[in-house]
């Protein structure tokens, strides 16, 4: 199963703090060990809200919202994706991590949707279309 797991922002992050080196070093070396376990497919760190927008969709109607966005815990600061057997390994890797923020913090885990997910209403020739463009964004890389 494939999880995305997000590290939410704090006013430090949001402010543009950068991480100090110990804390750079340290999620470098466990960035390491995902790799080794295979574990890790993709993940990176996000510049503050403040040089990021949101759209807003109503209806037909959509609108843009530029940064800063005024609720931090509610905000991410960067991500990864995996690839785990279960739940519960994601959790146990999360367990293993750097604290992100130092002092206090707080990272989320979410499943990913796979093609099964969708039932029915995702047909053949959706599943498909879906499989060509995995295909395409992988020649790409």
């Amino acid at each position: 199963m494939r999880v995305m797991v997000l590290i939410k922002a704090d006013k430090d992050s949001e402010a543009g703090v950068m991480p100090s080196e110990q804390l750079l070093t340290e999620m470098g070396q466990y960035n390491e060990e995902l790799v080794k376990a295979g574990i890790m497919l993709a993940g990176e760190g996000l510049h503050p809200s403040s040089k990021g927008a949101r759209v807003r969709f109503e209806g037909k109607q959509r609108s843009v919202i530029d940064g800063p966005f005024a609720e931090t815990k509610e905000l991410l600061a960067g991500f990864w994706l995996w690839q785990v057997r279960s739940m519960e390994e994601a959790i146990e890797w999360v367990k293993r991590c750097p604290n992100p923020m130092g002092v206090s913090s707080e990272v989320e885990i979410r499943p990913v949707f796979e093609s099964e997910d969708f039932g029915a209403e995702f047909t053949p020739e959706l599943r498909e279309q879906e499989e060509r463009l995995r295909e395409q964004i992988a020649a790409r890389h």
